[in-house]
């Protein structure tokens, strides 16, 4: 005889009768979903504001004065000040109250981002950049912790869906943005974008976050030990992933440095919070099955997620030589998209196992990853066009189903290490994801070029016949030494090779993505179902 399935309260789910008499959800006051739509406003501006600026960052060099090679820390100041307060979060709002929290890092985040447009050199936009991340990044946690805690886990599905636009949508379509304000009004409006949406977010949140006595002696009870090794030890752990690959890791003692300090303060802060009687994270959450395996699902989310938006833009630039707006055109069908389907995802939740949804979306984001893996030299906008829809479809199918499962069991007093932890590790991810994938690309380069020079051998007769060829071409477009003409042939040939190198690596790149999705998919499966958890306990 089949076991019915029990719902959380403990009536069959198979049985009307019961079912009917079993309490409704609570009701969620319009305030609350204003709050909930307010906060995940100002994670949707934070998470825009990594990839809005990548699509300008040639334009901000030139205009204050940074080279190629340190203009990178106009990005990596954001990401790290980010990272860093992204776990922060739970215990500061808890000293300072929601509301001031909230509000106050809102307003400071319009005000800095208003200042970045003014920054007149390198110096000045790492700092304002910096406090812009820090003050930015405090919304991502925060929207999230608001869904956990003011929604009931009726309406949760819905608060996590709109958390899914921040988490997976902003990537995907900050490009696009970036790329149009920058070719059509100049790069200083990719900060002051953010100061309509801001204006509303901020109304939205002082109208609906209710006020709280703050509760400064937390400050005096604070796991200080803890914030201080997990601020040094990300901070040095975001420079490495961000510096290695340009600094040839380490063959820099710069990056040796920052690897030791990285692993001494994060070896000292897991200790801490293992031990700790007021840890600033409670870790032992990653002992529970659906946290621990959601957490790894989460990670490898952010490898695929923040990876595959930062090598399709390197590749459309290097190999088809589009600019900042063309690239956010092609991006945009990996976003769009998810507008359409992220609203059906909360209706699917509730017809469907969660883990099944789940699974499709890991699914079909690894297959439009696979669909990239032979590229061509004619690879282009309408080449990618399925790829990007396939992928936008899988995204949007993924977030909110997993949030929902991995966080199922958490309690109130958890909900700010669960927020603060789930996030800081999606944006891990994808600094390691970033990380690897520019030094594997340069890796398989040299792989193919090598590999493709052993054919490409002057005792070939049909080398010989394309040097002969390019150097006539030479000759009759003005050159008139014939031994200049021959070598600029060879230069030519080598540039192919090159080029060709370099489409196959990037082919590389995306088979190695979505390999990372397919684990992230393995992950997936080993989550349980939340009744069950209800009725088995949490571990």
């Amino acid at each position: 005889m089949t076991t019915l399935q029990t719902a959380n309260n403990g009536v069959p789910a198979s049985d009307p009768r019961l079912a009917a008499e079993a309490p409704k959800a609570p009701a969620v006051s319009a305030k609350t979903w204003i709050a909930v739509g307010g906060a995940t406003l100002g994670a949707f501006m934070a998470v825009l504001n990594i990839q809005i600026v990548n699509a300008s960052l040639a334009d901000i060099q030139g205009a204050i004065g940074a080279g190629t090679d340190d203009g990178g820390w106009i990005s990596t100041s954001y990401l790290i000040a980010e990272i860093v307060v992204i776990p922060l979060s739970g215990w500061l709002a808890q000293v300072f109250s929601i509301r001031v929290y909230l509000l106050t890092n809102a307003v400071l985040f319009l005000l800095f981002s208003a200042a970045c447009a003014l920054a007149q050199n390198l110096p000045q936009m790492i700092v304002l950049r910096s406090v812009q991340g820090f003050t930015g990044g405090v919304l991502i946690p925060m929207a999230f912790t608001l869904i956990i805690t003011l929604l009931p886990k009726a309406k949760q599905p819905i608060g996590l869906a709109l958390f899914a636009i921040s988490a997976t949508f902003a990537p995907a379509i900050g490009p696009t943005i970036g790329g149009y304000l920058t070719e059509n009004w100049g790069w200083e409006y990719i900060f002051y974008v953010n100061l309509v949406p801001g204006a509303a977010m901020i109304a939205m949140l002082w109208f609906s976050v209710e006020p709280a006595p703050m509760n400064l002696s937390l400050l005096r009870e604070g796991d200080w030990l803890g914030i201080v090794t997990m601020s040094i030890g990300l901070s040095a752990l975001q420079t490495v992933l961000e510096e290695g690959n340009k600094d040839d890791w380490l063959g820099s003692p710069f990056i040796v440095k920052m690897s030791v300090i990285a692993t001494v303060a994060l070896s000292a802060f897991l200790w801490i919070e293992l031990t700790a009687s007021k840890p600033l994270l409670n870790l032992r959450l990653l002992a529970r099955r659906n946290f621990g395996f959601g957490i790894l699902a989460n990670f490898l989310l952010g490898i695929a997620l923040y990876g595959s938006v930062f090598i399709l833009p390197v590749y459309l630039s290097r190999i088809q030589g589009y600019n900042a707006e063309q690239i956010g055109m092609v991006l945009a069908w990996t976003g769009l998209p998810q507008l359409l389907f992220i609203p059906l995802v909360p209706q699917l939740m509730r017809r469907f196992d969660a883990r099944i949804i789940i699974g499709a979306g890991f699914a079909l984001f690894a297959v439009s990853n696979f669909m990239n893996i032979h590229m061509t030299n004619d690879y282009a906008t309408d080449q990618l066009f399925w790829p990007n829809v396939v992928r936008a479809v899988g995204q949007a199918f993924v977030f909110a189903p997993l949030s929902a499962v991995a966080t199922a069991g958490i309690e109130a007093e958890n909900a700010g290490s669960a927020s603060g932890l789930f996030n800081m590790i999606r944006n891990l991810g994808g600094a390691v994801g970033i990380a690897l994938l520019q030094t594997l690309l340069t890796k398989r380069e040299q792989y193919h070029s090598n590999v493709l020079m052993q054919s490409v051998s002057m005792l070939e007769q049909a080398t010989q016949a394309r040097v002969e060829k390019l150097t006539q071409y030479f000759i009759s477009h003005g050159v008139i030494d014939r031994s200049d003409a021959a070598h600029r042939a060879y230069v030519a040939i080598g540039k192919i090779v090159q080029k060709q190198a370099f489409i196959l690596a990037f082919s590389d790149m995306f088979f190695l993505l979505g390999a990372a999705l397919v684990v992230a998919l393995a992950a997936s499966m080993m989550l349980k179902k939340p009744g069950q958890l209800s009725a088995g306990g949490a571990h």
